[in-house]
């Protein structure tokens, strides 16, 4: 895992992509692997934010999804705990109307399978999005995201789609209550088995 670690840190596969964006930045992957962790969260990729600070979900969409598992932020970014494994591991920067660019194919494309063959231990997953949840599921995530969420009963207990947890979404919230009481508290209830066994 530390020559996987180390290699993933020096990518630089993106670099003209991203000075080619409105952000014209340097890649910088946000890496939280540790190969104990028994909870991975597949997102789409850093923002802005977190290509600052290095960590992963340092924001406010951070503060919801840790609400949604339950857990503290001292728990959330215990290595032996939690790995974060977005679709791609960089901010992949803002168009010229300053909305988030997709993560590029090429980082999942290229990491993706040797990242998942280290997470041994993983017994729950968390596909957080759509990029996340059509790289995983492949045709089951065609109807998009609402209908992917909706069914997570067909995946749980060991992986549950979720929205992003983006303060943009917060109507998507009200509009779909069964999210709140039925899918997070499964959810909450699986993530503290996962972390007590």
């Amino acid at each position: 895992m530390d020559q996987f670690i180390a290699r993933l840190q020096a990518c630089r596969l993106c670099a003209v992509r991203f000075a080619a964006t409105a952000t014209a930045h340097q890649p910088r992957p946000v890496i939280w692997l540790d190969p104990q962790a028994r909870i991975l969260i597949a997102g789409q990729a850093p923002g802005a934010r977190v290509h600052d600070s290095g960590k992963p979900f340092d924001d406010p969409s951070g503060d919801r999804l840790r609400d949604w598992l339950g857990v503290d932020s001292r728990t959330f970014y215990d290595l032996q705990k939690f790995a974060f494994a977005p679709m791609g591991f960089c901010f992949p920067g803002y168009d010229a109307k300053g909305s988030d660019l997709p993560p590029p194919k090429l980082c999942a494309e290229t990491w993706r399978d040797d990242l998942i063959r280290h997470l041994t231990q993983v017994r729950l997953t968390l596909l957080v999005g759509g990029y996340a949840q059509k790289w995983h599921l492949g045709k089951a995530a065609s109807g998009g995201v609402t209908r992917t969420v909706q069914g997570w009963r067909d995946h749980a207990p060991d992986l549950f789609p979720l929205p992003h947890p983006s303060w943009r979404n917060t109507g998507w919230i009200r509009k779909n209550p069964w999210f709140t009481t039925d899918l997070l508290p499964a959810l909450k209830t699986r993530v503290k088995e996962v972390l007590d066994d």
